[in-house]
């Protein structure tokens, strides 16, 4: 086994441990003997450390020129590129997922830091017609402040990427607070970060556990806004601690994705995407397809190819060239899935294959747990309206194309959706009555781009989205700004009627 890494807190610039010298392990979820890395138990002295750096920083770095900073991002992301297959194995040694998508999450921070360093000369405000004559009329871009950015354990370069990336060409500073699943990810990626030249302080990593360093961030009087990826309970928890603090808060959650297979689509293509959908990430994704919406008239065809392909998946670490299928990311998930097998019996649906904890030779070292294919799953399910986060998929079958969008509606959560067909009226139809922040036409429920919106509606999250143009309206305010050549008082909405 590797020696495992030591990782510590990044602060103005400096790498320290806590002020307790608490320290917590990671473990490589493929074999959980194998501790990948220490790292700080960080409490709330140590949040206000890096809030301070973070704040005096941030004076003079939101006077550097946008595209300056942007300059700072791009060599970023050149450095992800140097480092691609080096971050790869440590992801997928520490999350667990196969190195084909490791390399996938550190692409997709390449990509983001390539995309945020051309904002940097696109951040456009607007200049506009005055009412009144002599008056010069426009919009700026402003930064917001320092932001605290909380992120997951699955995308563990992607997600910290698509937040610090457009937050620092903004303007803004950062304090980077990772999950405690994959702290050397994230140790990694801030040392990346480091050797681009950022100044001490644009850039802070603070480790720990949520309840305790997450949760410090959340309160600080002096964050201004809050960036969280992760469950919809504890981003129920942030937006209400930042409304009360009138703090900035970017929420993305939960997901019930659903992928609808009509009687005309091509099946091939739509079992392609339904089993990547499903179970690639080993379904720990938020917009993993986690529902399966089958015509009835190709219901029993679709099921037995599913069956065939699903069963033929194999499982195991995520180094290892065969492995479909890598490890759920702790024993604490993987209860929690094994635990809904429980619900579906009770609630009267088929497990058609999976449905149990993996076990069998080098396995039986590691969180796995067997893709699982639930049928006679009816829309009022726990397992049809819960998100499970595992590689479990629950089939639903329809009549028609109007019952599949209203199954597909019929959820709490709007992340992604899916809808396989070669009827262009109704791809249409699905893409105007689907409530989603992304559908997909003939593709899986997975596979967003870094210069499109990002985000869903109900309890997906609050509104705003994360990657694109958008971006830049979560880590930005706007400043209207009139500029007044008359040389007299000229009152708006007075003095300019005759």
């Amino acid at each position: 086994m590797k020696t495992p890494l030591n990782c510590q807190n990044y602060i103005n610039g400096q790498w320290l441990n806590a002020a307790t010298e608490t320290t917590l392990n990671s473990h490589n979820p493929a074999n959980k003997s194998e501790i990948v890395a220490t790292f700080p138990r960080s409490q709330p002295d140590d949040v206000d450390r890096a809030v301070a750096a973070a704040r005096q920083a941030y004076g003079s770095w939101r006077k550097v020129p946008a595209p300056a900073r942007a300059e700072y991002i791009f060599r970023v992301g050149e450095l992800l590129l140097q480092h691609k297959e080096e971050l790869a194995q440590l992801i997928s040694r520490e999350m667990g997922k196969p190195l084909t998508e490791a390399r996938g999450d550190v692409q997709e921070g390449v990509d983001c830091a390539f995309y945020s360093a051309g904002e940097g000369r696109r951040l456009f405000g607007q200049t506009t017609p005055s009412e009144m004559p002599n008056k010069f009329a426009m919009t700026v871009r402003m930064p917001i402040g320092v932001c605290a950015l909380i992120t997951p354990w699955n995308f563990p370069v992607a997600i910290p990427c698509w937040k610090a990336m457009p937050a620092l060409v903004c303007g803004n500073t950062v304090i980077l607070k990772p999950a405690e699943d994959t702290p050397a990810c994230a140790t990694k990626l801030i040392e990346i970060f480091a050797a681009a030249g950022l100044p001490p302080g644009v850039i802070n990593l603070v480790h720990g556990v949520g309840e305790e360093a997450g949760k410090a961030l959340v309160e600080h009087p002096k964050i201004d806004l809050v960036s969280f990826t992760g469950s919809s309970a504890t981003g129920a928890y942030v937006g209400e601690t930042c409304g009360r603090t009138h703090k900035r808060v970017c929420l993305e959650m939960g997901g019930k994705n659903a992928q609808v297979v009509m009687e005309d689509a091509d099946l091939e293509l739509a079992l392609d995407g339904a089993l990547w959908g499903a179970f690639g990430t080993t379904g720990q994704r938020c917009t993993a397809t986690s529902r399966l919406i089958l015509h009835r008239d190709i219901k029993e065809k679709f099921t037995t190819m599913l069956r065939e392909r699903a069963s033929q998946l194999r499982l195991g670490a995520g180094n290892e060239p065969e492995t479909d299928i890598g490890p759920i990311i702790n024993n604490r998930q993987l209860q929690r899935v094994h635990e809904y097998m429980n619900i579906a019996r009770e609630e009267g649906a088929k497990i058609l294959i999976g449905g149990e904890i993996a076990t069998e030779g080098k396995l039986q070292q590691g969180y796995f747990f067997q893709p699982t294919i639930l049928d006679n799953v009816t829309p009022q399910m726990r397992v049809a309206r819960e998100e499970i986060f595992g590689p479990v998929v629950a089939l639903i079958e329809v009549s028609t194309f109007e019952e599949a969008i209203a199954i597909l509606n019929d959820t709490k959560y709007g992340l992604s959706s899916s809808v396989y067909t070669r009827d262009i009226n109704r791809a249409f139809a699905a893409m105007r009555d689907i409530e989603a922040g992304i559908t997909y036409i003939n593709g899986p429920t997975i596979g967003a781009e870094v210069h499109l919106p990002f985000g869903g509606v109900k309890q997906t999250g609050n509104g705003h989205r994360e990657a694109g143009t958008t971006a830049l309206d979560v880590f930005t305010e706007w400043k209207s700004v009139y500029v007044d050549f008359s040389g007299s008082l000229q009152r708006a909405q007075i003095d300019n009627r005759s």
